[in-house]
C-alpha cells in the first residue's frame, strides 16, 4: 500500500493511492475529483478506466463533473425550487430553469479539506468540506465527509456522511465517467450491463421526471438478465429518444440483491460491480459529451463513458413515492458505494 500527495499548478492536492496489487486510483482535493484508476486487464496490463482531463487546470470548470463529488443534490431539480416545512427554496440555476448537480457553487467546486490514511489492507483519503446555510440556495448548515478507500481486494469504497442544523435536501454521489476497455480503447456501446432494478423513471423532453415510474419489462431498460448499452442507443424507445439516443435515467433498486450493478468489458476482460445502500442509480451513457474535450488519452466523443450515480431521487421533492432526499436536523446521513474490479 502507498500514497503520494502532491501539489497542482493551481495549488491543489493530488492525491495518488496504489495497493498491493498495483491498482492506483488518483484524487484531488478540488471537488473530490477521481482523475484515474489504473485497473489490469486480462493479461495484467494496468490501464485507466476513467475518463479524466490531459491538463489538470481543466478540472477547474469541468462542465461534464468528470470524477467529482456532486451535491448538496446530485441530479436535476425541477425549475430550481423545493418546498419544505412550508418554506420554499429558490435555488441557483445551472441548466435552463432547472438546478443541476448543486448548482454552480456545488461540491464540485469547492476545496475539500483532506487527511490521508494508510492501515496494512488500505490507503485513502477522507474529505471534508463545510457548507453554509443558504450556500446555493439550500437551508442548513451542511458538514460533509467523503472518504475514498482502495483495498488489496481492488475495491474503491466510497463512505459519505453528513448531518445539518436544519431539515434541508441531500443526496450526494460521485460523477466518474467508467470505461472498461482501458485507456478509452473503445466507447462503452459494447460494456454488458446487468442491474437489479424493476423499475425507471419517465422523463419529459427537458431530462425533468414526470412523476411516473415505468415497469423495464419488455424495454431497453431491463437490465435484470444483463445487456449492452448499445441496445439503448440504437433502439427507438421514446425514453431513449429523450436521452439523446442513450440513457439518462433513474434507476430504481429491487432490494433482493447486494450487488446492485456489474458491468463487464469482453475484449479487456475487466469487470465491475457495485454494491449500495443507495436507493437507485441514474445511469448516463455520457449522450451529452461534446467531442473536442482533451482528455488523458484522447479527445472525448459521445458513449466514451458511463456513469454509475448512485443516490436518492430528486424527483422526491416534486412527486410522492420516491426516495427521498430529505435530511432531518436529527439525523446523520450515512451511505456507502463499492466499486470492486475484477477480471473474467
Amino acid at each position: 500500500m502507498n500514497i503520494e500527495i502532491e501539489k497542482t499548478q493551481n495549488g491543489w492536492q493530488h492525491y495518488q493511492l496504489t495497493n498491493g496489487n498495483g491498482m492506483r486510483v488518483s484524487l484531488l482535493d478540488y471537488g473530490g475529483i477521481i482523475t484515474e484508476i489504473l485497473v489490469p486487464d486480462r493479461n495484467g496490463v494496468l490501464e485507466n478506466v476513467v475518463l479524466g482531463y490531459k491538463n489538470i487546470s481543466d478540472y477547474e470548470q469541468n462542465p461534464n463533473y468528470f470524477g467529482a463529488i456532486t451535491g448538496r443534490v446530485a441530479g436535476r431539480i425541477q425549475d430550481a425550487t423545493f418546498s419544505l416545512n412550508g418554506g420554499i427554496y429558490s435555488l441557483d440555476s445551472n441548466e435552463g430553469n432547472h438546478h443541476l448537480h448543486g448548482g454552480p457553487s456545488g461540491f464540485h467546486q469547492v476545496v475539500w479539506e483532506t487527511a490521508p490514511f494508510q492501515t496494512d489492507d488500505t490507503v485513502g483519503v477522507k474529505l471534508t468540506h463545510a457548507s453554509e446555510d443558504g450556500e446555493g440556495g439550500y437551508p442548513g448548515n451542511v458538514n460533509t465527509t467523503v472518504t475514498y478507500t482502495l483495498t488489496n481486494q481492488n475495491e474503491l469504497i466510497l463512505d459519505y456522511s453528513a448531518t445539518t442544523d436544519k431539515t434541508t435536501a441531500l443526496t450526494i454521489t460521485n460523477h466518474s465517467y467508467f470505461n472498461l476497455s482501458g485507456n478509452l480503447a473503445e466507447t462503452v456501446q459494447n460494456h454488458f450491463v446487468t442491474m437489479a432494478s424493476d423499475e425507471f423513471v419517465e422523463l419529459d423532453e427537458e431530462l425533468i421526471p414526470t412523476g411516473k415510474k415505468i415497469d423495464v419489462t419488455d424495454t431497453p431498460f431491463d437490465f435484470r438478465q444483463g445487456r449492452k448499452i448499445a441496445d439503448g442507443i440504437q433502439s427507438t424507445h421514446e425514453q431513449n429518444r429523450i436521452a439523446d439516443n442513450g440513457y439518462d435515467h433513474y434507476f430504481l433498486f429491487n432490494q433482493t440483491n447486494d450487488e446492485k450493478i456489474n458491468v463487464r468489458e469482453e475484449t479487456s476482460g475487466r469487470m465491475m460491480t457495485v454494491k449500495t445502500n443507495q436507493p437507485g442509480v441514474f445511469m448516463y451513457t455520457s449522450t451529452n459529451l461534446e467531442e473536442g474535450f482533451e482528455l488523458v488519452e484522447r479527445d472525448s466523443e459521445k458513449y466514451l463513458g458511463v456513469c454509475f450515480e448512485t443516490q436518492a431521487s430528486p424527483a422526491s421533492l416534486h412527486h410522492k413515492d420516491f426516495p427521498s432526499v430529505i435530511l432531518q436536523a436529527d439525523e446523520t446521513y450515512e451511505k456507502q458505494t463499492v466499486f470492486t474490479f475484477k477480471i473474467e
